[in-house]
């Protein structure tokens, strides 16, 4: 990957939706060689997908916890996998330090955030957990 593609990944980044044309133009390239950087950036998975962020509507609603695991390590991939199953899950990424698994959970009410964590609590293999509720996003790309 060089730096056109940083630039490239920079531009889809800010908005998905930009057209080929658009981005050969903002890159100064041909509109061929930019739809052939997309298809290998896709094909070697630097690209996984295109996709919105919402700022009004039903997001914006929902109540978001980041709950941080302590797991048995025997058990890891159990849990990853119980995690991936629930709906409410929208993050999951695995740590070094006193815990081993971030997992960031929204709903839309405090009832069902709280099934939700007394239902991961109950994993077999989970240890300990600790929630924080986010309040706010002050930054994000």
């Amino acid at each position: 990957m060089d730096t056109t593609d940083e630039r490239l990944l920079s531009l889809l980044e800010a908005d998905a939706r930009t057209s080929v044309t658009a981005l050969a133009a903002k890159l100064k390239l041909a509109r061929s060689t930019v739809q052939d950087r997309l298809n290998r950036l896709e094909r070697e998975g630097e690209i996984r997908g295109y996709t919105i962020r919402r700022a009004d509507g039903r997001a914006a609603r929902l109540i978001r916890v980041q709950v941080m695991l302590s797991v048995d390590p025997k058990l890891s991939e159990r849990i990853v996998a119980d995690l991936k199953a629930l709906p409410e899950l929208k993050r999951l990424v695995r740590v070094h330090g006193e815990f081993d698994l971030i997992a960031e959970i929204a709903a839309e009410t405090t009832e069902r955030l709280d099934t939700v964590l007394d239902h991961i609590g109950r994993l077999k293999g989970v240890q300990r957990t600790m929630s924080s509720i986010i309040l706010s996003v002050k930054a994000e790309r």
